[in-house]
């Protein structure tokens, strides 16, 4: 786990010097008990929840809105807004659920933020609720992380016991419940409507829309549903001020956040950054692709977003950057490979992943996936056929957008960018009879070990 607070000499591309924030989300997550309420105390923790109380409602979703925090969760909508579709005096129960499923290949961002200092998530979620009128929150883990399930548990407990949680919170006449509630290890839950199904005991399954969870969610009540990092960032927005988080970032997409830098990396770890840094100063900071290698391609926001290659290194890491270059931000789930992997076999190993995390609620993500796996085997295996290529690109095309849910995207999005940057490498795979990158009977390998040892002399 790594974090960043430093000066870097330029970024990469002729422009000036350029300072990183320091740490904020991640500022003491190397601290002993970093995660326990004193500790978080110690770092202005609650103090944010004590200006928001201090607010009416509306003019606190107003203030987050206004401070222009986009979700976290990938799809980067404007949290405020998120809030303020609310109806209010509807009479109903109003519902805050926070989605900590994270699932997503080469995501990790989350469970350390969880794991390392939980309170600044529960903080969020106190300021959210007193926001959007709710008297009972969730929190929706992936049920695999048991350590973080229990600092979860303790840190819940801890805010009861200080008088955080439970009836009239600060004497504002706020009552506020959360429920820490475990999944079962389904990817597909990681939807926020089929998360709300899961969260009340039916198989998780997306729904369709609308109504939107805004009018009818959990319970048929009106629901949030926000991403872990999205929530925990509001306690810093209250306690240092909105112009402070917009003096960070770009203009349409302010603020810090997590990069996850994963892969052929010699420093991989969480860079807690300003939006629309870029992966060539990252990786700068990071010590580079490990040494004798380059960087072949990368992922942008998680296996599920349209991969990168070395002609994208200067792209801005923002919303609009990143759209413009033809992917997606997504969780800022940065995997880097280098020369030696066979974007095949990865492409592959991820559809893989998507076949078997189809719900099968739909018939596109579901007999879609099903026949990329088999089309990508017989290539990766050396036994395709050139028109194969086209009936890959023809299957992905008849799932994107068709879908109920994001799944069916995701599982296109590595097809189509691997066809669109290293159609030439499946096309090896075929004449070939096999996979160019096997050390048996590849000179991919053999040039390999040649420049490394160029490289070392």
């Amino acid at each position: 786990m790594m974090t960043v607070a430093t000066e870097i000499e330029g970024n990469g591309n002729g422009s000036s010097p350029e300072k990183l924030l320091a740490p904020v989300l991640s500022a003491f997550w190397d601290q002993p008990n970093s995660w326990t309420l004193e500790t978080y105390k110690r770092h202005d923790g609650y103090e944010g929840l004590k200006k928001a109380l201090a607010m009416a409602p509306d003019d606190l979703i107003a203030y987050v809105k206004d401070s222009g925090l986009r979700g976290r969760g990938g799809a980067g909508f404007p949290t405020g807004m998120k809030w303020q579709f609310i109806p209010q005096g509807d009479g109903k129960p109003h519902y805050l659920v926070v989605n900590a499923d994270e699932s997503e290949p080469g995501t990790c961002k989350d469970i350390p933020l969880l794991f390392a200092n939980p309170h600044s998530l529960i903080e969020g979620m106190i300021i959210a609720c007193y926001a959007i009128r709710s008297s009972h929150a969730f929190i929706y883990l992936r049920g695999e992380v048991v350590p973080v399930l229990r600092r979860l548990h303790e840190a819940v407990r801890e805010a009861y016991a200080a008088g955080y949680l439970g009836e009239n919170i600060l004497g504002s006449g706020l009552n506020l419940e959360i429920t820490v509630h475990a999944g079962a290890g389904a990817y597909i839950c990681g939807e926020e409507t089929a998360l709300l199904d899961s969260l009340e005991g039916r198989r998780g399954q997306p729904r369709l829309r609308p109504p939107f969870p805004a009018v009818a969610g959990l319970y048929a009540c009106p629901t949030v549903v926000n991403n872990v990092e999205s929530i925990a960032s509001v306690p810093a927005i209250l306690t240092k001020g909105k112009d402070w988080f917009k003096s960070m970032g770009s203009e349409k997409s302010p603020g810090f956040t997590l990069y996850s830098l994963s892969g052929h990396v010699t420093n991989p770890g969480q860079y807690e950054a300003p939006l629309g840094i870029t992966l060539r100063q990252l990786l700068d900071m990071s010590g580079g692709i490990r040494e004798g290698h380059r960087l072949k391609f990368w992922t942008p926001g998680g296996s599920s977003t349209p991969m990168f290659t070395e002609e994208h290194l200067d792209v801005a890491l923002d919303y609009e950057g990143v759209g413009a270059a033809g992917s997606m931000l997504g969780t800022k789930a940065l995997q880097c490979f280098d020369e030696t992997t066979c974007v095949v076999r990865a492409v592959t190993r991820w559809t893989e992943f998507y076949a078997h995390e189809s719900c099968g609620k739909c018939t596109p993500c579901r007999e879609g996936t099903y026949w990329l796996v088999q089309l990508l085997r017989d290539i990766e295996a050396g036994k395709g056929q050139l028109s194969d290529l086209d009936k890959l690109n023809d299957i992905a095309d008849n799932i994107n957008g068709k879908s109920f849910c994001a799944l069916g995207d995701g599982a296109a999005s590595p097809i189509f960018s691997s066809l669109k940057y290293f159609r030439e490498e499946y096309e090896q795979h075929i004449t070939g009879k096999g996979c160019p990158f096997d050390p048996a009977k590849s000179t991919v390998w053999a040039d390999r070990s040649a420049r490394t040892t160029e490289v070392n002399a």
